[in-house]
């Protein structure tokens, strides 16, 4: 790369932004703990790299020229990010009752996760950041629990079987009640869900059933796209189980009778050896098998509308 593409030093837009804050290069350097001929130094570097003054010298006094203020508004919110995301990720790595849950189901996150996380925190005075990614995880990749359906973790230090991926027909309880499910694939549509097209090859072959019966209503990205759509009668929605066992249970979503049908994938999590906190992410994987599995007994108390 040559010179004239590097950008400039990181520290020279925190001693230009100090500078600015606090109107002298005096106080500005005294609040970042440097000498004044160090920042004046870092800002005369920096005006050299833009190829114009960044501010008005008049006598010790100092004033933003307009280049200045404009770099200024520019560059001030993108620091803060940098320096609040750093100090965020080195807390995490210095913190024993914190965890990163990396997971590739973000309707999973979302539907079943997330909303029971807090029964976890209070009893491990903890706290747990989810983040999602498609991606297979890489060693250089920084969490501590994998929570997945179809990736393989290599490094992890034990994997925690969660659950056996059921595949149900579901709708609105009024739409379900008493019918058959081959008088409701006759009658609505089923949505589509991109990100998982394997569902309706799976399901219908797993129903001993033509995949040409199947007639195809809405397309959404995601399930927790889909799972709304399917709760306002805008078809109907072959769906894990797990995803909507809430859902069932209030009375938004019902079953259709004898449409259970095993997906042959598996809901895994995959704990991290990452020194102190690899006793929390264990503790993390044994809760949320737990979870998992308290979920399916609710699924077993909820009742599923019978065939005419």
């Amino acid at each position: 790369m040559q010179s004239h593409d590097r950008l400039p030093p990181l520290n020279s837009i925190r001693v230009f932004l100090a500078v600015a804050r606090e109107g002298s290069v005096t106080n500005g350097a005294a609040s970042l703990g440097i000498t004044q001929s160090g920042a004046s130094r870092h800002i005369a570097a920096l005006e050299a790299y833009l190829g114009g003054q960044l501010f008005h010298r008049r006598g010790r006094e100092i004033e933003l020229t307009e280049i200045g203020r404009l770099y200024s508004q520019e560059t001030q919110d993108a620091l803060d990010t940098i320096e609040f995301t750093s100090r965020r990720m080195r807390q995490k790595d210095d913190t024993p009752n914190s965890l990163v849950v990396r997971t590739s189901l973000p309707t999973f996150a979302y539907a079943t996760l997330i909303p029971k996380l807090p029964n976890f925190t209070a009893s491990h005075s903890s706290f747990v950041d989810v983040v999602t990614s498609l991606a297979t995880p890489k060693p250089t990749d920084a969490f501590d629990v994998l929570v997945t359906r179809d990736l393989e973790y290599r490094g992890a230090s034990e994997r925690w079987l969660l659950v056996e991926e059921q595949l149900v027909c579901v709708g609105p309880p009024a739409l379900i009640e008493r019918r058959s499910v081959g008088d409701l694939l006759k009658s609505k549509p089923v949505i589509s869900v991109s990100s998982r097209p394997d569902i309706l090859p799976r399901w219908t072959r797993a129903m001993d059933m033509s995949l040409g019966r199947i007639r195809t209503g809405p397309r959404y990205d995601h399930h927790f796209l889909a799972i709304p759509a399917a709760t306002t009668g805008q078809g109907l929605l072959i769906v894990p189980e797990i995803l909507v066992i809430d859902l069932i249970a209030q009375g938004l979503l019902a079953i259709a009778e004898g449409s259970r049908a095993k997906s042959g994938m598996q809901y895994s999590a995959y704990s991290v050896d990452k020194g102190r906190k690899l006793d929390l992410g264990q503790s993390f994987c044994r809760w949320l098998v737990k979870m998992c599995r308290t979920q399916e007994r609710k699924d077993d108390r909820t009742k599923v509308l019978p065939e005419r």
